[in-house]
């Protein structure tokens, strides 16, 4: 089984219709997020299928998305009811 490394993906939609394709989209890896980022587990063929379908949704003119790659070995910090 292929490893697969936590991102944090972002996005900033303007138009109504493509937020929900993009909300849907990055809903599908998702392990958990709040409103606009999300934390999503991804295989190297995950990110690549992610950030091509995302390509196809997203008006690069007016919208925008982000992925990071967090570095496993960082510290983990937690506020209020997080865990």
């Amino acid at each position: 089984m292929p490893q697969r490394d936590l991102y944090l993906a972002a996005y900033d939609v303007a138009s109504p219709r493509r937020l929900i394709a993009a909300l849907a989209l990055v809903r599908g890896y998702a392990t958990g997020g709040q409103k606009s980022v999300h934390e999503v587990f991804l295989t190297p063929a995950e990110r690549h299928e992610l950030l091509h379908n995302m390509a196809l949704i997203l008006d690069e003119t007016e919208d925008r998305f982000f992925l990071l790659r967090l570095d496993p070995r960082a510290r983990t910090y937690a506020l209020g009811v997080a865990t």
